[in-house]
């Protein structure tokens, strides 16, 4: 117990660049699915079809592999196309990469949302002379906006988890910080299962906070 108990603070600054990292990557994922999703259910086909391989190739692919190419190759191609710029410091590439790898999963939570709510409510909002694009805003998106909520949890809950594949390009998180406690201290047992329990406490806390949520919303 000693020796958690003096690893606690160090961890817990990880679990703190975890949430950072977390927060930052949902809110910009969220946004960019939102932009995608629409774009799944564009009228327009080459709209459709952009959407759709980049919602393919996102979720098709591991999110390490997508941190490797940001990490080393963009800048690889940076660098053919002329720019300035030959590095991407670690925690930048960590958010593009962890953006865009929400994005695409967020993008199907919104098409998905979006097309629950009954057509009706389309065909109601353009009677009354609204155009296409306000129906969706002020009809559509609202009702979407709360059945999503609870798959936009499981998507904080599940990025969150994997900001562990992070310390392979050298973002001390919280996982990160386990290792560096393990290599001097050698107690593997203790150090992880302090780590674990760590996760377990976010995870379980966002949850409580999306039931909440969902309770106040009387989601259906």
């Amino acid at each position: 117990m000693e020796l958690i108990w003096n690893s606690l603070p160090y961890l817990l600054l990880g679990a703190v660049e975890t949430l950072k990292i977390t927060v930052f990557a949902v809110s910009l994922g969220t946004v960019l699915g939102l932009i995608v999703g629409l774009g799944r259910i564009s009228d327009q086909k080459i709209i459709r079809l952009l959407a759709a391989c980049y919602v393919d190739f996102l979720r098709g692919t591991p999110l390490l592999v997508q941190v490797f190419i940001v990490y080393f190759g963009f800048p690889q191609l940076l660098e053919q196309l002329g720019s300035p710029i030959t590095h991407i410091p670690p925690f930048m590439a960590a958010l593009i990469a962890f953006s865009l790898n929400s994005g695409a999963y967020v993008a199907e939570i919104f098409r998905a949302g979006i097309q629950s709510i009954h057509r009706g409510q389309m065909e109601a909002a353009r009677s009354l002379g609204m155009t296409k694009a306000q129906a969706m805003r002020y009809v559509i998106l609202p009702q979407a906006f709360r059945r999503v909520i609870p798959p936009l949890g499981n998507e904080f809950i599940a990025l969150l988890k994997d900001t562990s594949l992070l310390s392979v390009i050298g973002i001390v998180e919280l996982t990160r910080r386990g290792q560096i406690i393990i290599a001097s201290t050698f107690r593997p047992f203790e150090i992880w299962f302090t780590v674990a329990f760590i996760y377990l406490l976010l995870t379980f806390s966002i949850s409580r906070l999306v039931a909440f949520l969902e309770r106040r919303l009387d989601i259906k």
